[in-house]
């Protein structure tokens, strides 16, 4: 009894001190945390729009304006000479610039993110040709049947909506892109009032506000920021959607359900239902441990996606596989997890939210998600102390709002032909680019949502 009342581990690295909350005149807002003593710094500048927002059919906008800020010059001169990390990154809800080095090069630091955002080269030639880079990584490119399956269960769950398309975009939807898209993304979304900054390191405030009034200041907030309003995606195909590999060995499977948003009260709940699923999943399918296979939940902005995936020998394991994770879900959503095997889960899920913790840079994305989702629940420490005060009874109720009587969509990918036999016995199967009847929607939820507007903070 004793084991089971034993505390959580605490989350490493996260009693840092509360950050300097500023805010310029043009409506960038600021997190400084200074650490008297250390000789580096990171910076990391949040713009709250990632490929989320691009342009109908345009997928791989945001990440070819992230592409745009650096070129390759600069790359080499913050790792050489300022012996730096300098990143950019693009999600579904945000494109990030991520600049480490030297306290001592702040300065420059500074100057090279102004560069970026006030003096972007988006003439036709230089459009032209990133485009045509990004055009031919992504075309001479063979996603792995990881990627397929991944790929593949996003866009069966969301269908049309903004989280089941490419970040990085296709051939086909990089070919629309216009010079003139990305002076409109320009326009609409890198904008200071549509931006945050941390700053973590041996930085003064009152230095760090110096030098952004005098590079930063000048930058123009816009009159309006245009959000994008988007209709919630229909309920997925019933059926599971089977793609082809040719020549592959083993098959891929994924299922996935709609998931939380990360500002949701009851996401600290999904860590301990992550791995509650997983346990019970392999007891009941013990040759999961045979190849890989994983549980995880993504929280996004307006909503999320919990999803089993699994690395499997032979198109009847797959059929077994998918069969027993849905058995799980059901099971979890109408009974509570017992005492012990609670607690393990809780144990489990607070040893993953440890994974990554105590540097600069997750400290930053605490901040930062906390931040912009104006709730402490999103950080790692506050995460974890939920999930500590996180009863059976809670967990099955959010259980039940996640996959009890939830659309549920899945996807093989491998021999077509030995997986429409499998999976046939068990349900409807679509082949991928066969001609096949009407699709088989699942009844939506009892309760309709409104379409989506994603709001910036």
């Amino acid at each position: 009894m004793a084991a089971l009342l034993a505390p959580l581990p605490r989350v490493a690295g996260q009693s840092a001190t509360e950050p300097r909350r500023e805010q310029l005149l043009n409506g960038l807002r600021m997190l400084i945390v200074n650490r008297p003593g250390d000789t580096d710094v990171l910076l990391k500048l949040r713009i709250h729009s990632g490929a989320a927002f691009d342009l109908a059919g345009k997928d791989g906008l945001m990440a070819l304006l992230g592409d745009a800020l650096f070129d390759a010059e600069t790359r080499e001169f913050v790792r050489e000479d300022l012996n730096g990390r300098l990143e950019v990154s693009t999600g579904y809800d945000a494109l990030d610039v991520t600049v480490s080095g030297r306290a001592a090069d702040f300065e420059r630091f500074i100057d090279l993110i102004r560069n970026a955002i006030l003096n972007t080269q988006l003439s036709p030639d230089v459009v032209g040709k990133l485009r045509e880079a990004r055009f031919k990584t992504v075309r001479e490119a063979t996603p792995s049947p990881e990627v397929v399956a991944d790929r593949a269960i996003a866009a069966r769950l969301f269908g049309k909506y903004p989280y089941g398309r490419t970040v990085e975009g296709t051939p086909e939807s990089l070919g629309k892109i216009e010079p003139t898209d990305f002076l409109l993304a320009r326009e609409r979304f890198l904008n200071p009032n549509n931006a945050t900054l941390v700053i973590i390191g041996g930085i003064e405030a009152r230095r760090a506000m110096r030098v952004l009034r005098q590079s930063l200041g000048g930058w123009t907030k816009s009159d309006r920021l245009i959000p994008s309003t988007f209709r919630q995606p229909e309920p997925p195909d019933a059926r599971t959607l089977v793609i082809n590999g040719p020549g592959a060995t083993g098959v891929e499977v994924r299922l996935a359900v709609r998931g939380l948003a990360r500002a949701d009260r009851d996401t600290p709940a999904t860590h301990a239902l992550v791995a509650l699923v997983r346990e019970r999943w392999v007891a009941a399918f013990p040759e999961l441990k045979d190849g890989k296979f994983f549980v995880r939940h993504e929280a996004r902005t307006e909503s999320g996606i919990f999803i089993m995936g699994a690395t499997l020998r032979s198109s009847s394991a797959a059929a077994k596989a998918l069969d027993t994770a849905r058995k799980v879900l059901g099971d979890l959503a109408s009974t509570p997890p017992g005492a012990t095997e609670f607690e393990n889960a809780k144990r489990t899920a607070a040893d993953s939210l440890n994974e990554g913790a105590g540097n600069n840079d997750s400290l930053a994305d605490d901040l930062l998600a906390e931040h912009t989702y104006k709730s402490r629940g999103v950080a790692r420490a506050e995460a974890a102390r939920a999930l500590g005060a996180l009863t059976s009874t809670e967990a099955q109720r959010v259980a039940a709002r996640l996959f009890l009587h939830t659309p549920v969509a899945s996807v093989a990918v491998g021999d077509a032909s030995r997986l429409s036999e499998e999976l046939a016995r068990a349900g409807g199967v679509e082949v991928f680019g066969a001609k096949a009847p009407a699709p088989t929607t699942q009844p939506a939820p009892a309760r309709t949502k409104p379409p989506v507007q994603l709001k910036r903070p």
